[in-house]
């Protein structure tokens, strides 16, 4: 989100910044709960479960940032994967493959959403959230010198502004035990630790380093956390009640200190674990937008996959013997934009340079993580075939039910990312036009929701998917690649 809030701060003075007192910040306090002696944090649902869809088929799916143009976008991909294969036997096509989604700032919305209502849901997901004035209980007016002081000490708005729209928008009061418990994906919400500098994931396992519940934590704070934009946003809070319950960390993480090759990602997250246990270091987590680190939201997966200390993890040995084909795409809603500074010899400076330093750190930080993520599956890839190979045949059988055409070879995974870059060039101009806001008019919410749907179906990685399971490509004439990335081992 940082591009489009940034140009509305651009009217700060020096003269305003000047008069700023810190008591003007809308704080927030802790929105989470100790563990007591009568509650006990509640069970994640394992990774990729999910009664729905085929045993052999997984679909996984990240959502950028980018305010509702990011939130309409991703819309417009689900649509798509809804009408790429739907039948009236299955009405949700590719969504009832859908095992993961993941999502940051803006993008966290639509993941959020669905994890929550499913398909079914995405009828609605437009006039109860994409046309509505998500701003309305937000101070945006830069010009008034209470939001200004407020900024410029901590943040605009407290967590009650986008939390409390969302609450009574969308999300209806709902929980992360209410969204576990439908069952439609596993569901990562990504925010920023902004202590560690690293990906703040709203996950049980985060939870239990703190001591505390995520399971009775409303969907629609972990979101705003999520969208907290700097300036715009307080930090959000969480308390380490490190003092109110027997933790033990996980064994990945002790196995993590000691192993050298171990990845980076891992070692940074399981470090940022290791503080909320000591308040010598941390007594309160502060939490931003989610995008300040990983637009994509895609470290959880590499961090997923780093920590699970086998062949087949994250999913069960059931899940990966029996599938044979991945498709994972994330939507990028990025937007491009000319920085008028390269114009001439002065500048950037002031507010204008931090937000070009911001926005360089987080592109950087969004590139390495999304080829980390690529790198993390083609060696998922060969790992799951050499395991599937060794297994002995009432293994596989115990697992699968049956023996008769298995291939423990067949295994293909197809990423790739789903933006602006694929739609003509003036498509790729109005869409560069579309403000980082959480209100946009409906003319361009539907101009964004159409760009996904089309671009979606462009996408080259999506229609190999489709061809390996022999299910119809997209519709011709959307100029599609004929080759798409399979990931597989190399001979």
């Amino acid at each position: 989100m940082l591009m489009g809030w940034g140009l509305r701060l651009r009217g700060l003075t020096a003269t305003a910044c000047l008069a700023v007192l810190a008591s003007c910040a809308a704080w927030n306090q802790p929105i989470n709960t100790p563990l007591t002696s009568t509650t006990t944090a509640s069970a994640e649902p394992q990774f990729g479960a999910s009664s729905k869809g085929r045993d052999d088929l997984v679909v996984a799916l990240a959502f950028s940032g980018g305010g509702t143009r990011a939130s309409s976008f991703s819309f417009g991909m689900l649509k798509a994967l809804r009408a790429a294969t739907a039948s009236p036997a299955n009405p949700d096509g590719l969504l009832s493959h859908v095992r993961m989604v993941t999502g940051v700032s803006g993008g966290s919305v639509t993941a959020a959403y669905y994890g929550l209502y499913g398909p079914r849901g995405l009828n609605r997901y437009r006039e109860d959230y994409l046309i509505q004035n998500a701003e309305r209980y937000m101070s945006t007016n830069v010009l008034n010198p209470l939001t200004l002081s407020r900024g410029l000490s901590g943040g605009a708005n407290g967590r009650k502004t986008f939390s409390r729209f969302l609450n009574e928008s969308i999300f209806k009061n709902a929980t992360f035990a209410d969204m576990w418990k439908r069952g439609h994906a596993t569901t990562w919400l990504n925010a920023t630790d902004i202590a560690n500098s690293t990906p703040f994931l709203f996950s049980q396992e985060t939870f239990d380093a703190i001591c505390s519940d995520l399971a009775s934590l409303p969907v629609s704070e972990a979101v705003a956390a999520s969208a907290a934009f700097p300036l715009v946003f307080s930090p959000i809070t969480l308390a380490a009640h490190t003092n109110d319950c027997d933790y033990s960390e996980p064994d990945w993480l002790t196995a993590a200190r000691f192993n050298p090759e171990s990845t980076s990602a891992l070692r940074a997250y399981g470090a940022s674990l290791e503080t909320y246990r000591d308040p010598d270091k941390i007594k309160y987590i502060k939490l931003l937008d989610g995008a300040i680190t990983d637009n994509f939201g895609t470290t959880g997966f590499s961090v997923a996959r780093a920590k699970a200390q086998n062949p087949f993890g994250p999913l069960s040995e059931e899940q990966a013997v029996k599938l044979t084909r991945m498709l994972v795409l994330v939507a990028n809603a990025g937007v491009q934009k000319d920085a008028r500074w390269n114009q001439k010899v002065s500048g950037p400076g002031g507010v204008g340079l931090g937000l070009a330093i911001a926005n360089a750190s987080m592109g950087a930080a969004t590139r390495v993580g999304y080829d980390v993520m690529r790198l993390t599956l083609d060696e998922y890839a060969a790992d799951l075939i050499e395991w599937r190979c060794d297994l002995p045949a009432a293994r596989v059988r115990a697992l699968r039910g049956s023996t008769a055409g298995w291939d423990c070879s067949d295994v293909k995974f197809f990423v790739g990312q789903v933006g602006f870059d694929v739609l003509d060039a003036d498509q790729q101009d109005k869409l560069n036009e579309v403000p980082t806001r959480l209100a946009l008019p409906t003319e361009q919410v539907d101009l964004v929701i159409a760009a996904g749907e089309e671009a979606t179906r462009r996408n080259p990685d999506l229609n190999g998917f489709l061809r390996a399971i022999d299910a119809a490509p997209t519709p011709t004439g959307t100029r599609i690649t004929p080759s798409a990335r399979r990931i597989t081992p190399s001979n």
